[in-house]
């Protein structure tokens, strides 16, 4: 017999696709069990939100409507009607300022943390900005009041409370940002320096126009993250019943302080007020949240 007749008789018969092996029924098994258990956690998962979702728009459904995005609140909490005009235009402009703040030096921080990683101090830098996340925003308040209110006698206003807001936002911007820009391919970085391109040119011409989708997505997370804060500015804004333009000098309203202040009275009107201020909240936090979602399924770092 020969060598290729030997082959061919020892050689395996090929096994059709569509035959089911003697485990598959046990493992067909298995993973709709597994399928099933994911699907409830989610469920789980899910439905405090949708609650907290219903309740909110339950109790705020009365008081939400034009009046209520435009009206100063009453000066009686048993008036019924008003809204939250002050609040709205305080928090767009204290998270502004706060945007102009803490975006460039958490992009900077982010760049050296990536591009001049040799560098002794990185590891220092990086181990404040791990600890600044989690520090509770109650504690930035008070380090801001203490800091500008009462030393450097700026009063209450909208830049404390921008600047309280800006320190929240920083270490979210500078994680997400040294995340990012570790996804730019090195490859972009050497043909620029093959080009003939100092370092800092590489990384405002390549790296960071690169970047700027994930940067983005990042600037957004964080701005969610502030909108939606009420510990530091009751150190820092302190609240304000109608409209102020001004920096300094004069307290500034916000979203957050007047629910706070209506969650906590007697009267149903208030109540309503603050119930509807909550679920406004909680839509412009949902829409900045899917708007960083699809930013950032945009960005094709590659």
């Amino acid at each position: 017999m020969t060598d290729s007749a030997l082959i061919s008789r020892n050689k395996p018969t090929p096994r059709s696709l569509k035959e089911r092996g003697p485990n598959a029924g046990r493992r067909a098994r298995i993973d709709s069990i597994l399928r099933a258990f994911l699907l409830s956690t989610v469920v789980v998962a899910l439905v405090p939100l949708a609650l907290i979702i219903v309740v909110v728009l339950q109790q705020g459904a009365s008081a939400l409507n034009v009046d209520f995005f435009t009206e100063n609140p009453p000066f009686s909490v048993t008036t019924r009607g008003g809204g939250y005009a002050p609040g709205f235009v305080g928090s767009l402009f204290m998270v502004g300022l706060a945007i102009l703040i803490s975006v460039p030096l958490g992009i900077a921080a982010s760049v050296y943390l990536v591009e001049y990683a040799e560098h002794r101090m990185v590891p220092t830098v990086r181990f404040f900005t791990d600890v600044m996340t989690g520090v509770p925003s109650i504690f930035v308040g008070v380090f801001v009041y203490a800091a500008l209110v009462r030393d450097f006698a700026l009063s209450w206003g909208t830049l404390p409370g921008a600047v309280a807001l800006a320190i929240l936002m920083l270490p979210i911007i500078v994680r997400s940002g040294e995340e990012i820009l570790r996804l730019v391919p090195d490859d972009l970085r050497n043909a620029s320096y093959a080009l003939g391109s100092r370092q800092w040119q590489t990384v405002m011409r390549v790296v960071l126009p690169t970047a700027v989708p994930g940067l983005t997505t990042g600037t957004m997370l964080a701005v969610a993250r502030a909108i939606g804060e009420t510990a530091p500015l009751l150190f820092t804004a302190l609240g304000a019943r109608e409209i102020v333009l001004a920096l300094t000098g004069r307290p500034q309203g916000a979203i957050t302080l007047q629910a706070f202040e209506d969650a906590r009275t007697f009267a149903e009107p208030a109540q309503q007020r603050g119930w509807a201020g909550a679920f406004s909240l909680m839509a412009i936090v949902l829409l900045l949240t899917i708007l960083a979602r699809f930013i950032g399924r945009k960005s094709t770092v590659s």
